[in-house]
């Protein structure tokens, strides 16, 4: 603002595998939603770097960034983020029109992502006829509809019950056990404990990143 500079994020470093399952935790104003904006290709970083899948996309013009989130990214919002009017089935299929899938395939696509969140009896409900929960299934339904590299979920359980919270992290689960790539941004620390390695940052700045050691004694236990 005129002459003065707010540095959002600095000296960021960390890498994510593929098949992580990642929580990015920070207070308000900490930096986790700029963070989220540069993994999610929808912002590029001033300096530095973003290697997304072997390719750097922190120098992409704004219509390789938007073939980027297209083909690689898939998006679960807080707010749902989805077409009121429109099916759970057409909300699916949505994002495979841009993705470039062909149109004979996007509706049975459209049905095993649903029957794969358990709505397979919901499918031509419009989703202001769905529960909340009901509708962030669809909402991750559509975030796996273009196979993407990514799942980046953003305070995924926010606006849901405690009981609905629950039922959408065990989805992340087995979609992470499946070998999906999950990154997701909370401020909840019970919400976080799902995942096995917690991001932490605080004023712009990366405090600490550690794998759930919770996690790593219930898996040893199994």
């Amino acid at each position: 603002m005129g002459d003065s500079q707010t540095v959002a994020l600095s000296d960021v470093s960390f890498d994510i595998a593929k098949g992580e399952f990642v929580a990015i935790m920070g207070p308000s104003g900490s930096g986790k939603s700029t963070l989220m904006h540069m993994l999610g290709a929808l912002d590029t970083p001033t300096s530095g770097k973003y290697v997304l899948d072997g390719q750097d996309v922190s120098k992409l013009t704004d219509d390789e960034l938007a073939e980027i989130r297209n083909k690689k990214i898939g998006f679960v919002f807080q707010a749902f983020n989805l077409l009121p009017r429109r099916s759970a089935l057409k909300n699916v299929m949505l994002p495979m029109i841009y993705a470039n899938i062909p149109k004979n395939q996007r509706e049975n696509l459209a049905k095993k992502y649903l029957e794969m969140v358990g709505l397979g009896n919901r499918l031509n409900h419009t989703t202001n006829q769905l529960s909340g929960g009901q509708q962030q299934r669809v909402a991750i339904a559509r975030a796996l509809a273009i196979n993407p590299t990514i799942i980046l979920a953003d305070e995924p359980t926010g606006n849901l019950a405690s009981a609905q919270g629950e039922e959408i992290m065990d989805i992340f689960k087995d979609l992470n056990e499946e070998g999906h790539t999950i990154i997701m941004i909370t401020h909840e620390p019970d919400i976080a404990e799902h995942a096995k390695r917690i991001i932490m940052v605080k004023d712009g700045k990366l405090i600490s990143d550690k794998k759930n050691k919770q996690k790593e004694r219930s898996k040893s236990k199994n």
